[in-house]
This record gives C-alpha cells, structure tokens and sequence, in this order.
C-alpha cells in the first residue's frame, strides 16, 4: 500500500519538506501539501512594478551558513537546478540613519554587535570599562538572556539603541530587549558559553563562520523568489490542495491521520500516515491541541512593505540602502535602494525602484492607514531621511504582513523543544513559529521535518 505523507503549509519550509520527501521517496509515497491561500511561497511572493521583478516579501537569503559553508537555501536552489541563476548585491555600503544624517554601518559586526569597539566611531559610543572579565563565561550552559540585555550591559545602550536594534529589526520588525539571543544570533549564544568577554565571543562567534574569501553575504533568484517556490513545487511531485485549509487533525484508531479540510459548510476528509506541520504558531498549537501549548503564545510582528518606482534620472545616495534606528521616531524603518543594490538589473531598462520597510513590533496601530496614506508617509519620510525630495512614483503598491514576522521571546527554543518533544511519531513541526525567520532557516527546518518523518515511516513499513 502506498505511503501517503500530508504537508500543511505551502510556504518554503513546507515546500522543502516536501522536495526532501520526494528525494528521499522518489516512488511508492504521495505527498500532499495544503496550503490555505489560493497561491504558494507564504510570505516568498515577487510582484511587478514599473515593468521589472520585485519581491513582496524577502528580497534575498544568505548564502552561507553559520559554519561558513553553503547555506541551505543555495543548496535547495542548486537542486533545484537554479544555481546558474542565484545572483548577488553590489558591494555598495549600506547606512544607518542617525540625527538626520545617514552614517555607514560599521563593517564587521555580528548582526551590529562588534567584536572590535574602534568601528563605532561616528555611529555609537560604548560604555567604558563594561565588558570585563568576570571569571565566568557570559552565559550558562544552554541559558538564554534578551540580545539587549546582554549587549547594553557590556557595550551600554547606545550600541544597542544605534546599532543592534536597527539591525535586528530589519530581519524581526522587533527589539534587541525582548529578542532572545540563542534564537536571533545561536552562533554568540555558543560562543558565550566558553568567552569571559563579549568582544571575545563576538570574534569567537566569527572565525567560527567564517566566510570563504570572496563569496557574497547575500544571494537572490534572478526573476524573483516566485520561481524557487514554483521549481519546489514541481520537484516535489506533491499533489497541491490550495485555498484549502485544514481544519483538524487527529489520529485514527489504525495508527494513520486524519485531515479535515475545506470550507467548514463543505468539508473534505483525507488519512495519511505522516504529517509535516510548517505553519504559523497560532494555526500550529490550534491543530497540536495540548502538545502545541507552548507555542501558542508566540508574537508576531505586522509590518508593510512599499515599493515606489520612480523616474530613471532619480538619484539616491551612493548607497544599497539604510536602516532606522527606532529612537529616530518614523514609521520608515529601512529601505532598499532596489535597482542600485542588484546589478544584475543596471542593464535592464526600466524605472528606479526604492523598497521601503514600514512598522516595528508594537506599531501595529500606525499601520493603519489606507494605501495611499501609508505610500504617501514612506515617499515623505524617505525623503527627510536622505535629504532630498523624491519625485512622485509612476507606479507604487503596497504589500501588507499582517502578523508576518515572529517575536521569539528568551527561551524560545526550550519551548519549541518541549513541543517537538511531546509530538507522537509520524507527527513533525517546521518553519519560522519554531527555528527562525530567513529563507535558509525555514529550508533546513522543513527538510529536518521531512527526514523525522521518513524515519518513522522506513521504521514502520
């Protein structure tokens, strides 16, 4: 009898999952992925604007991991036969805004904590005499403190207001006090456990990544992350149930699942014998029951995204783009200079396209404007963070993510280990609600879901 394996969520994770399924099952199992939305990719979605590609959502992914070799959203893109596609920024700098000037970030940070104080000059002042060594690793053996808490106690707030927040908050729309560090930043969390000093654990934390010379930090899919989403899809070989989404699901007395799914006046009913779960937290615990209590309470972050496509003779500064400190007091957070940042585009006529990153954790009620307020807030912010009048788009959107980004609070990853823990066999959890946001993240989730899962099954034939 055919295998049948069950994927809900048709986001990366979920379509990792299944691309690793098919891999390691290429016949004799059916995989089916629902997914609630009419379309796939979650929150990987690329759009038009002005006759040219861009995301809605995350513009690129790192292209290597924390051990320095290949991320695994480069290795899903190599299987997927798009690695003669993956392209990379220019090396242009980008900035933080600060006081109405734009300051480079300084080079050689970890996630905008610095393992040499002299690169702050200009940006932040750091506490003076703070990070000694107190005879004691930072941290205790798998213990977990806020990143601020760490960071404002050994460099001062500055550090943490100037730098840390805004990068930070670029990736998680949150703050540096309320982020867990083993979960933001996992390679200083170990590192911590042996260093007496943070500048110590930073450097520590770095020659254990350390990227191979000349290899791009970031990477992207030429012609939009819509077409890594479509290349899983199709090498999964899955059967896709969209704007389906599943409702229960519970165990039969033969040892199999039961789905329902579907509209609740017409609702469908499918049994398997595994199920991959890579949705959010809340959908996640609603469908765990008691097992996914833990991951109830998990916050999300709603940010927009605006995307203003303006005359080619519009000049930028001689910049990838620029991050917000939150002390700065706009909506604005960051921005991206999109057509300067990817050269890959310099040949390709068309407009100048400026992507713009709105609202932090906690902001949710300054988001509510209609479209037209909100792009006409971002064209007025950016242009009082730059120094210069930006000239009305000729096009424009706005793409909203409503509770789209994880609020990972100190002891996260306890908590998603108890829940993984607690799962009966044949049951795995994957994604962002449970290993961090970013694309290699995400990937590596699913795949781990779908190598759990395969155990169970070649254990149970």
């Amino acid at each position: 009898m055919r295998k049948r394996i069950a994927v809900i969520g048709g986001g990366i994770a979920g379509l990792a999952a299944a691309v690793r399924l098919r891999d390691l099952h290429p016949s004799g199992v059916d995989i089916i992925v629902y997914e609630r939305s009419t379309t796939l990719g979650g929150k990987l979605q690329t759009g038009e604007l002005g006759g040219r590609r861009v995301e809605r959502g995350a513009e690129s992914f790192l292209n290597s991991g924390s051990d320095g070799a290949e991320s695994a959203a480069v290795a899903l893109a190599r299987r997927l036969g798009l690695g003669d596609s993956l392209v990379h920024p220019a090396a242009r700098p980008a900035a933080l805004a600060i006081g109405g000037r734009l300051a480079r970030i300084p080079t050689g940070t970890l996630v905008g904590v610095p393992g040499d104080l002299s690169v702050l000059d200009g940006v932040a002042r750091p506490a003076g005499g703070a990070d000694v060594d107190r005879g004691v690793p930072l941290l205790a053996p798998g213990a977990d403190v806020a990143v601020g808490a760490l960071v404002r106690e050994r460099y001062g707030d500055e550090v943490v207001d100037r730098l840390v927040d805004p990068m930070l908050g670029g990736v998680y729309a949150g703050r540096a006090d309320r982020l867990s560090l083993r979960v933001t930043m996992p390679q200083l969390a170990a590192t911590a456990e042996t260093e007496h000093t943070l500048v110590d654990a930073v450097r520590a934390a770095q020659a254990r990544g350390r990227r191979i010379p000349g290899r791009p930090v970031f990477a992207a899919v030429d012609g939009g992350m819509s077409r890594l989403i479509s290349a899983a899809a199709s090498a999964s070989g899955a059967r896709l149930e969209l704007g389906l989404p599943v409702r229960e699901l519970s165990r039969t007395a033969a040892g199999r699942w039961k789905l329902i799914f579907g509209s609740a006046p017409a609702p469908r009913v499918d049994e398997v014998d595994a199920v991959i779960l890579a949705v959010p937290a809340k959908p996640a615990a609603r469908l765990l029951g008691d097992a996914g209590a833990e991951i109830a309470a998990l916050e999300y972050a709603s940010v927009a995204l605006a995307a203003l496509a303006l005359p080619a003779e519009t000049a930028l500064p001689e910049l990838s783009g620029f991050l917000v400190p939150p002390g700065e007091g706009t909506l604005v957070k960051a921005a991206t200079f999109f057509t300067t940042k990817w050269p890959h585009l310099a040949d390709r006529p068309g407009p100048v396209v400026v992507r713009v990153s709105l609202g932090r954790a906690g902001e949710e009620e300054r988001l509510q404007l209609d479209d037209a307020s909100l792009l006409a807030v971002a064209r007025r912010e950016l242009s009082e963070l730059i120094g210069a009048t930006l000239p009305e788009p000729a096009e424009s959107w706005v793409q909203r993510w409503g509770g789209g980004l994880p609020q990972y609070a100190p002891g996260h990853a306890d908590r998603a280990a108890r829940v993984r823990a607690g799962l009966p066999e044949g049951l795995a959890v994957a994604g962002a609600a449970f290993d961090g946001v970013g694309i290699p993240a995400c990937v590596a989730s699913g795949e781990r879901a779908a190598d759990d899962v395969s155990k169970f099954l070649e254990g149970n034939r």
